[in-house]
């Protein structure tokens, strides 16, 4: 495994964006840049990638977790894959291997880890989602951290992103649940 940093975010919000107070919401998030091995290589067998994610899940979120405030209530994971790769680069570090070992730093989690990839240049940005860790339908704890890491990802690496929160957004105010009418 090849990384070449790591990068960690805590953002503790205090108040909406119209300035109305809220009990503290702590969102963390680790960005890993490491080198793709699949880089301008047309690859079927992209198990090397889970394995690497696996090893980065469980000690970045482990990292993660002590940067709470609270405890784990959301969860979410992104990759931002460097333009000599592959989406499906991506798609490989994230859903294969990833989820088990962030359920385990968090003590469970019963709903799918929300996701997303893509190829980027150097310095984008990607929306990491996140949602609640046991209720998939709980509308209150579906939020996005939009994030970068301005040196990553470079043509030949991935920006593997885990992110955790133990609250809702501010003020949510959108129904509890899909709509029966």
């Amino acid at each position: 495994m090849d990384v070449r940093k790591t990068v960690f975010t805590k953002e503790i919000i205090t108040a909406d964006e119209m300035g109305q107070a809220c009990a503290p919401i702590t969102r963390v998030a680790a960005m890993a840049v490491v080198k793709n091995p699949f880089a301008g290589i047309a690859q079927t067998d992209l198990a090397a990638l889970f394995d690497l994610s696996a090893q980065l899940g469980q000690s970045l979120t482990e990292k993660l977790v002590i940067m709470l405030e609270g405890r784990a209530l959301c969860y979410g994971k992104a990759a931002l894959v460097g333009a000599s790769g592959a989406m499906e680069h991506g798609a490989a570090v994230l859903h294969p291997a990833l989820g088990k070992p962030v359920r385990a730093a968090i003590g469970g989690g019963a709903s799918l880890m929300p996701s997303n990839h893509k190829v980027g240049a150097v310095g984008a940005s990607i929306d990491l989602p996140m949602g609640h860790k046991d209720e998939a339908w709980s509308f209150d704890y579906i939020d996005t951290m939009t994030i970068c890491v301005p040196d990553a990802p470079r043509a030949d690496e991935i920006l593997l992103c885990i992110g955790l929160s133990d609250g809702t957004r501010a003020h949510p105010r959108v129904g509890k649940g899909p709509s029966r009418a």
